[in-house]
């Protein structure tokens, strides 16, 4: 029992609740918020597409190391020049996310069999075949109303967890009294040291049992986009855990009196007059951590894909208020499937458990090393602290694997095959695209073949809009040639589109598109960028997506022109230039220093009439300047009509798609897993434009193909 006592201590409430619950990435938690977290301050992310101007956003920004702070410093340096160490690391946040596919899996499986198996205390002569039949129909039914959301059946979920785990402290406290209350004596932690003295090798393997009292700690991190910190902490502090103790210390005295029960233990230690009640509690309870776990899922996977770290699949969100409310259709029968696999092939309690405890310790034991490194990086925790997390409980958490680990052959293998498996699929759908994003990078059209071609591109600049989505982020993608050879026309205006999925939870909605012009303004051809974070809702139609793109384009003009108006004024005056300069720095009141890429209009204005004087070679200087911001007002009238009328004349979606295979002379492997497992995968995978509803007619689809 006092091992029992001290897991639950130790490990929820020590670990999660003090000091894993504040390595939120802004209120999300899970093992990919603590990677974006680490990703947003050392450049650690194995695809090179991350932009200068990302830094400047207000949701990227973070506290720089003061000069002081030179282990963090050292870390950071550390990681980015190594590309051993940013491998090993996405390999232990892809191991951390199979392992909590795998809970995700055996959570729903344990949960439901374990409430559904009290059926045989309360009815007799009932076998095992029904009660996993039942089980059975209770899964069937959990992810069949996964697609409904949380906000319909969200205020039924707080009070009936609340009534259960009343109702384990109060018949924890009535064991207590009726059988044997020296099991209070279990808090002195000698007692661990008596029982491994007395029993050794035997009290080893029972660690893995007495590990599952302390599972669901790392489904609390992951669903923390419900709650706030403060409330988890103090939900679990004062009703949470205290329940729980007294649950397990009543059983342990039940037990003391009734060995024989120990197989049906809980459901055995329950007052007659109040077991069907606290059954249909404990499968209603059983349920809600089912769909709890499943949404931590669900929301483990959609951050991965937002990283690149996982096949783009639907995703729909079940609330208009919280957007962390979602559902994946594909992701949620699949697990039903394997779900129904996993329970027809073990159907051993025991055997579950054991399952359940190499998923759990697996993804405890990453999050505890991405928790050290955040300590180091971020937080700059003294160096003692660190040590100190990092050993003790990685130690206890290593000790405990090997001891679910041991009993791996009992069929508890099922679910180290699956998280192989998802561990296989998100490796190589990064690796793949890694090399193909290098690969355009490479073969990408050069300035000096688009000088040559000139301003009509060697072809017939048509009205209109074309929008060529390219997951490019610099430079113009080797797919813009095979449209310039393939089609007898191109539009006037050419947009290079590309979607890319930030390390911040949210994107503010003025900081969304990304602009640039990609050659002379003559061409018309600009590179945009939409930047979305991992919690952001894309729910926008192609209407509104064109509409929102096309505003920014034109302040982008708009501010394009004011610089060159300023700079030309900058010209005539060089203090003037100088002093322009130093009101491009902006220091907010939380530390963090923006840079303007235009001067604050108000300081320009005062500085304007500062400088003015009766000075003749100054009214000289003034007519010039007036004269050439004429011509800059001029030239932003004439493109911004050009924008309207070719958005008048319409807007057709360029879809650049380029895929890779393998070289002849390369490795059989390399063939097998781009060829094969790769060019699967891509094929099979929602496209980016999907999400915004673009009409067939709108679309123009071409591909090509890179040779790795």
């Amino acid at each position: 029992m006092s091992l029992v006592i001290y897991t639950l201590i130790l490990i929820p409430l020590v670990k999660y609740v003090s000091v894993v619950l504040w390595a939120n990435d802004d209120g999300e938690g899970g093992i990919f918020a603590l990677y974006s977290l680490i990703c947003r301050h050392a450049k650690v992310g194995l695809l090179p597409n991350q932009l200068p101007p990302e830094e400047r956003m207000s949701s990227f920004r973070l506290k720089v190391p003061s000069s002081e702070l030179e282990r963090s410093i050292k870390v950071k340096e550390r990681l980015e020049s190594s590309l051993a160490l940013r491998r090993l690391l996405l390999m232990l946040v892809l191991a951390g996310t199979s392992m909590l596919m795998a809970e995700g899996v055996v959570t729903p499986v344990i949960s439901v069999m374990s409430a559904v198996d009290g059926l045989k205390v309360g009815v007799s002569g009932i076998k095992q075949d029904q009660v996993m039949m039942v089980s059975v129909a209770f899964l069937v039914i959990l992810f069949s109303v996964q697609k409904y959301g949380t906000s319909k059946v969200g205020l039924a979920v707080g009070p009936t967890l609340f009534i259960w785990f009343c109702s384990l402290g109060v018949i924890g406290i009535y064991n207590l009294v009726k059988h044997n209350s020296s099991v209070l004596r279990a808090f002195n932690p000698v007692h661990i040291y008596y029982y491994f003295k007395r029993n050794s090798t035997k009290a080893w393997y029972a660690l893995g049992g007495c590990f599952l009292c302390a599972t669901g700690s790392e489904a609390m991190f992951a669903d923390l986009f419900y709650f706030s910190v403060r409330s988890v902490q103090l939900t679990f502090v004062f009703i949470v855990l205290p329940c729980l103790l007294l649950g397990y210390l009543g059983q342990a005295a039940y037990l003391m009196d009734n060995n024989d029960d120990a197989a049906q233990l809980f459901f055995s230690s329950i007052p007659s007059g109040a077991f069907w009640i606290i059954f249909i509690l404990a499968n209603m309870a059983a349920l809600i951590a089912s769909r709890a776990m499943t949404i931590a899922t669900f929301s483990c996977i959609k951050q991965s894909i937002a990283l690149g770290c996982f096949p783009r699949l639907k995703i729909i969100h079940t609330s208009r208020k919280f957007m962390g409310h979602i559902y994946i259709p594909a992701l949620n029968w699949y697990l039903l499937v394997v779900c129904l696999v996993f329970i027809c092939s073990i159907s051993s309690i025991n055997e579950m458990g054991n399952a359940y405890g190499i998923a759990e310790v697996g993804i405890m034991m990453m999050t505890t090393i991405l928790v050290t490194l955040v300590m180091l990086l971020i937080w700059q925790t003294k160096i003692m602290m660190v040590l100190s997390f990092s050993v003790i409980f990685l130690g206890i958490e290593i000790i405990f694997f090997s001891s679910v680990l041991w009993s791996v052959g009992d069929g508890s293998w099922i679910i180290l095959v699956y998280a192989v498996v998802m561990f296989l699929i998100m490796y190589i759908w990064n690796y793949g695209t890694k090399l193909r994003y290098d690969t355009e990078m490479k073969q990408k059209l050069s300035m000096d073949l688009m000088r040559e071609l000139g301003c009509n591109l060697g072809t017939i600049r048509a009205p209109g809009i074309g929008l060529l989505y390219n997951e490019l982020m610099k430079g113009i993608p080797a797919v813009f040639g095979q449209f310039l050879t393939s089609l007898p026309a191109v539009h006037s205006m050419i947009i290079f589109c590309c979607v890319k999925y930030v390390p911040v939870p949210v994107v503010p909605q003025s900081e969304r598109f990304l602009f640039k012009r990609v050659c002379p303004r003559s061409y018309h051809m600009f590179r945009c960028v939409a930047r979305y974070g991992y919690k952001d809702v894309r729910k926008e139609n192609s209407q509104v997506f064109e509409q929102l793109l096309i505003e920014s384009l034109e302040k982008f003009i708009r501010k394009e022109a004011q610089e060159r108006s300023l700079e030309s004024d900058g010209e005539n005056d060089s203090d003037s230039e100088d002093r322009v300069n130093s009101s491009r720095v902006v220091i907010a009141p939380n530390g963090s220093i923006y840079s303007l890429s235009v001067p604050l209009l108000a300081e320009l204005d005062n500085f304007i009439n500062s400088t003015s004087g009766p000075s003749t070679s100054r009214d000289v200087e003034a007519e010039a300047s007036t004269s050439s911001t004429s011509d800059v007002e001029e030239s932003l009238e004439k493109e911004l009509s050009i924008i309207r009328s070719a958005k008048q004349s319409g807007i057709v979606y360029l879809i650049g798609r380029g895929d890779i295979r393998a070289r002849k002379d390369s490795w059989f492997i390399k063939k097998l897993v781009i060829n094969y497992f790769y060019s699967f995968l891509r094929r099979n995978c929602r496209r980016e434009v999907a999400n915004l509803s673009v009409p067939s007619s709108h679309l123009i689809q071409i591909g090509m193909t890179y040779m790795v």
